[in-house]
């Protein structure tokens, strides 16, 4: 309300005090007016916001022209000197040891350090430059393209300027042949290389340092390519790298919808099975046995797949040769009863050409297990036909091409098993080792039976 009547420019009156007294009659003076305080009207056609500013304290005083500081701080603060005696300073000479002209240079100094070395010299750190003599020199240090005279002043250099290559560089003599930084380094370091094997030196003195010239060379040409490239080629660069993560990002994103892909796949055949189990429980017997007598079809046998890998950052080359999850169990020991009858390692060094071939080769050993389970389930069918035609026609015999037949050896102590009886001694999915062998004992049983009759 007070800011309505100051904006309308109203007197403000002020509100009578009112009190116990006065509402019941008991005080005869009646109500008091309050003393009024002189209120200072705003001038006329000064803004409202202007005059608050002018008179923002309670006192309407007028601002100061200069800013105050009524604060304790630093100013007031007088300074607490000690009762200690100052110590004394005098000019005096002293000597550097890292210059060799003797020269003598003065500056101020506690006299308490008078004659003491001076305390710079520590960081006076010189490099030892391996030196060599003639015998040496021309024995093992002989290089085609250095002459004696241009390996002397090198390693002066070095030593006088502590191995800093770009002021050696340019101290350089011109009347010497012309040297690029790159050969200079590669000659100061074969010299050392060669007197550190000469004198058989260990330790950090000893250590060889392999310097690669050609290298370097490459390094700085790149360098200057990068350097003087102009805004147009930096454009175009900053676009092919936006492109590239692009490219990685939709290479993931299809990765990512080929995973789910196989996991639907696999999710399909799962149930495939189970309704497969389930209407297998529903069939009668004689169904059931005709279904686990068919053998499996050639074209399942195709060895293994091993998965590619694709990572767009860094990766073990021993990923390759990971044999993949779909393998059976039955396979993956009969691999490792291959591969200890031929004397391999079942995780070889994980070498470029090692990874490839020793992929190759387990998957020639599961093709191999595969067609060999196939070709017993067919034998086995052969002979259990052959058996049913000789019980149905007693007259006639049926002769098995050896083609067709498979040669058991019984196996020894004394002799070691091979390739083949290896793959057989492992259990087929469909027609067990034990099975089979019951069926051609039971078979066998039966023809001498009828050969007595």
């Amino acid at each position: 309300m007070a800011d309505v009547r100051d904006i309308l420019e109203l007197e403000s009156s002020p509100t009578p005090e009112v009190s116990k007294e006065v509402i019941l009659g008991l005080r005869k003076d009646g109500l008091k007016k309050k003393k009024e305080k002189e209120v200072m009207r705003r001038p006329e056609g000064m803004h409202r916001e202007l005059y608050a500013l002018l008179y923002s304290d309670s006192n309407k005083d007028l601002p100061p022209l200069l800013p105050t500081d009524n604060v304790q701080g630093y100013k007031s603060v007088k300074a607490k000197l000690g009762m200690k005696q100052v110590r004394p300073w005098k000019w005096m000479s002293f000597t550097n040891p890292a210059r060799t002209d003797g020269a003598v240079l003065h500056h101020w100094r506690r006299t308490c350090d008078q004659g003491k070395e001076y305390p710079f010299a520590t960081f006076n750190k010189k490099i030892e430059i391996l030196k060599y003599s003639d015998a040496e020199y021309s024995e093992h240090l002989l290089c085609d393209g250095w002459t004696r005279l241009e390996t002397d002043t090198l390693f002066d250099l070095c030593h006088r300027f502590d191995l800093r290559w770009p002021i050696i560089h340019d101290r350089w003599p011109s009347h010497l042949a012309s040297r690029s930084m790159e050969d200079l380094k590669e000659r100061y370091y074969n010299v050392t290389n060669t007197l550190k094997k000469i004198n058989n030196l260990s330790g950090p003195e000893g250590k060889i340092v392999n310097y690669d010239a050609d290298h370097e060379r490459r390094r700085k040409q790149q360098l200057i390519k990068l350097w003087d490239r102009t805004p147009k080629q930096i454009e175009e660069e900053q676009q092919l790298i936006n492109e590239l993560r692009k490219i990685e990002a939709r290479k993931k994103e299809r990765e990512k919808k080929t995973q789910d892909l196989q996991k639907l796949i696999s999710a399909d055949t799962e149930d495939a099975r189970k309704i497969s189990k389930t209407t297998k429980k529903k069939l009668p017997q004689t169904k059931i046995a005709k279904l686990d007598m068919m053998p499996p079809s050639l074209e399942n046998c195709t060895g293994i797949k091993f998965p590619d890998v694709k990572s767009s950052g860094v990766s073990l080359r021993s990923q390759r040769m990971k044999l993949p999850a779909s393998l059976g169990q039955k396979k993956v020991k009969a691999i490792e009863q291959l591969l200890g009858e031929l004397n391999l390692e079942m995780n070889p060094m994980a070498v470029e050409e090692v990874c490839q071939r020793f992929n190759d080769l387990r998957s020639d050993l599961v093709l191999m297990y595969d067609l060999r389970t196939v070709l017993l389930n067919y034998v086995f069918e052969l002979q259990t036909l052959k058996h049913q035609c000789e019980s149905l026609m007693p007259d006639k015999v049926l002769e098995i091409p050896e083609a067709l037949t498979i040669n058991t050896v019984e196996e020894s102590p004394s002799r070691p098993r091979a390739i083949s009886e290896v793959i057989d001694a492992v259990a087929t999915p469909n027609t067990p080792n034990r099975k089979r062998k019951a069926a051609l004992e039971q078979s066998n049983v039966l023809r001498k039976i009828k050969a007595r009759t």
